[in-house]
């Protein structure tokens, strides 16, 4: 029997510039049919009677790339269908640049209670760099505004490991994202991805970043300083005081099924995962003939279920439950992967604590290279 997930994430594809680093599926916001799209996204939202959720995250793209109005009719339309006294945790991507008043007064009236902020680094010239277009004052002005709207769950992405970035460079962008006195920070290595800015550089010989060794180091030293001002590093790109988790992205890792709605998204219903039309044109004319837009379905066999879990979990600090996992899959865990996980011990890569199987430090530093071991061929 198909149980309804009880998590959505919305995609808005639209920004007012394109980072150099970034694949996601986005456009140029300048000439496109917004309100159209986001009339398209509300539709393919009703068309799977989503009514009851526990998390929500709107995402992109940019959501505050849309306009105060705009951003107000997709707010309302979306709860508009929803219980909001179930939903938990209701998430919203920002970026500084474009968060006016005008915006945080749209969110203030909303149930959005949980604010991400696309911050990088607080770096002017690195900022510059890698082809984002706020600067460090507008970060702080952002976060002031935001709290003083009553918002107390902020998050921060921050990016390391960046063309040219220095150990003291990392530090400084530590120090200063500790002294905004949030619950929660993400730190992402760079990751060179194809058919954007930096790949392009990177093929060209025209991108120096730092080796792994450095890179590890930078890692090792954003853990030791989070946790040692009372953050847990409960993922292994997330950060988080006690009780702020992020409870939306807690169910990827825990390979809970998800609603995908608007162009690109991805999506997870009944051991299908699913991929949205991506050009603009082609989602709107298959929300407008269909309801949805899928163009690209998986359904998974119980080795790849399996895989996934524990490649998902593994993100976790927590780890993954073995008892759970025998439960779920109704497998012996030791007698599928012992041997695998043996070896992952004697390599210093993982560790096992009671019931749980989870990576060391330096296993999450390697983090989808330990994984992909239990990938069988």
């Amino acid at each position: 029997m198909f149980i309804k997930p009880t998590s959505a994430y919305v995609h808005i594809p639209f920004c007012t510039q394109i980072c150099y680093y970034c694949d996601f599926s986005k456009v140029f916001i300048k000439k496109q049919p917004v309100d159209d799209y986001l009339e398209k996204l509300l539709e393919e939202f009703r068309f799977y009677d989503i009514r009851t959720l526990r998390t929500l995250y709107i995402g992109g793209g940019t959501p505050t790339a849309l306009s105060a109005s705009q951003l107000d009719y997709l707010l309302s339309g979306l709860q508009e269908q929803l219980d909001l006294s179930l939903l938990e945790e209701f998430t919203i991507e920002a970026n500084p640049g474009d968060l006016t008043a005008d915006k945080i007064a749209v969110l203030e009236k909303s149930a959005v209670n949980r604010v991400s902020l696309g911050v990088q680094t607080f770096d002017d010239q690195e900022l510059k760099r890698i082809g984002r277009s706020h600067n460090e004052a507008q970060i702080y002005e952002s976060v002031s505004a935001l709290k003083a709207a009553g918002f107390d769950n902020i998050s921060i992405d921050l990016i390391y490991a960046l063309p040219d970035q220095t150990m003291d460079q990392v530090k400084i962008n530590v120090k200063k994202a500790l002294s905004l006195n949030i619950p929660h920070l993400s730190l992402y290595s760079l990751i060179l991805e194809n058919h954007t800015v930096f790949m392009n550089k990177m093929r060209r010989g025209r991108l120096h970043l730092p080796n792994e060794d450095v890179e590890s180091d930078m890692f090792t030293y954003i853990i030791d300083e989070l946790e040692k001002h009372g953050f847990e590093h409960y993922e292994i790109s997330n950060f988080t005081k006690p009780g702020y988790e992020s409870r939306h992205n807690l169910v990827y890792w825990d390979n809970a099924e998800y609603y995908g709605v608007g162009a690109g998204a991805s999506g997870y219903l009944d051991g299908v995962r699913y991929r949205n039309r991506g050009p603009i044109q082609h989602y709107l004319k298959a929300i407008s003939e269909e309801g949805q837009a899928r163009l690209h379905e998986e359904e998974l066999t119980k080795t790849e279920q399996m895989e996934e879990e524990i490649f998902l979990g593994l993100r976790k600090k927590a780890g993954i439950s073995i008892s759970r996992f025998e439960e779920k899959f109704q497998e012996d865990f030791q007698q599928r992967y012992g041997r695998i996980v043996a070896d992952l011990l004697t390599d210093g890569l993982l560790q096992v604590t009671g019931n749980q199987l989870r990576m060391t430090k330096r296993g999450l530093f390697l983090g989808d290279t330990v994984a992909e071991k239990f990938i069988l061929d």
